[in-house]
């Protein structure tokens, strides 16, 4: 009942070192794997074949892999789209074959694994050139995001409460990243958008936290910097915890419902919804603690030259 009213008086910020090792223990993670194994690009930004295909009846997958790894498609990522009876191949591209040879004998090798009648449905083809291009394309438009997103707290904040809603920005986009090397997700265009997602979702969020940090300093006039961030933290706290639980259940049942094609997209959501949360209430304040905030940081400052009006 605390917590629907507002009324909770959590010490958030008595936990901030333990909160500081474990965003840094994840940080080092995520880099660390970025750096060594990389990402599993998706054939959006490598280039290569996509097959679907149909069948009558419902088909088991590791057959069909088994197959195409016997023959020269070891390579190839299989997966089902939208149901069961729909099968969705991958296959990097190959240099001197075109698509047509490629999707005949792709569809006489599932035919061999089944009695079912195959059905070709669509062929796609993406040249490397092309993969290449839309990867450059893709991490520049990131960045863009970032940098405007860092223009925008620049003026809408003072120095230090940007500088934490831009370091909560950063902490959420390389874990979320980072939870995609490690796992080995196929990383695609789907998954870029959701990236970009969780930027808006997470920089909003922390804007909320820093918002009710500027008020409640500017409105007590006693109490500690830490007694009044956590005082901020726990007048937010309902609305943080809501927002995210009720975007959880929408994510929750597409990844398990969507079908393959749509789990990297709510997959990425999911881990940015949890990592967005949770910095906008640990990282974004604790960064000010470090900075040793006080509440002259948030008083609004009179110009010299500014007329005053004449008092009636």
């Amino acid at each position: 009942m605390h917590l629907l009213t507002g009324k909770t008086k959590i010490d958030f910020l008595g936990k901030r070192n333990i909160a500081l090792g474990f965003s840094v223990v994840l940080l080092l993670i995520s880099i660390a794997s970025i750096y060594t194994r990389g990402l599993n690009l998706g054939i959006d930004f490598t280039g290569g074949y996509l097959i679907e295909v149909g069948y009558t009846h419902s088909v088991e997958l590791e057959p069909v892999r088994k197959a195409l790894v016997k023959s020269k498609y070891s390579d190839a990522l299989i997966q089902h789209f939208g149901t069961s009876k729909d099968v969705l191949v991958r296959i990097a591209p190959r240099e001197g074959v075109n698509s047509a040879s490629i999707s005949d004998e792709v569809v006489h090798i599932l035919k061999s694994t089944s009695t079912d009648t195959v059905e070709m449905r669509r062929i796609e083809f993406v040249g490397p050139q092309v993969g290449e291009e839309l990867r450059e394309q893709g991490g520049l438009a990131m960045l863009i995001a970032l940098f405007g997103i860092m223009i925008y707290v620049g003026f809408r904040f003072q120095m230090k409460s940007a500088f934490g809603a831009i370091l909560a920005l950063v902490h959420d986009v390389i874990i979320t990243i980072g939870v995609f090397s490690i796992v080995q997700m196929p990383f695609d265009l789907s998954v870029l958008a959701a990236i970009l997602a969780v930027i808006g979702y997470s920089l909003n969020d922390t804007v909320v936290v820093l918002d009710r940090i500027r008020e409640t300093f500017r409105a007590q006039r006693k109490g500690t910097a830490i007694e009044i961030l956590n005082m901020s933290i726990n007048g937010t706290l309902s609305r943080t915890l809501m927002t995210s639980l009720t975007t959880l259940l929408v994510l929750g049942a597409l990844f398990a419902l969507g079908g393959e094609v749509i789990h990297g997209f709510a997959f990425a959501l999911i881990v940015g919804v949890f990592i967005g949360t949770y910095s906008s209430i640990y990282v974004a304040s604790s960064s000010l603690v470090l900075m040793r905030v006080e509440k002259h940081d948030f008083l609004e400052h009179v110009k010299e030259n500014e007329e005053i009006d004449d008092m009636p």
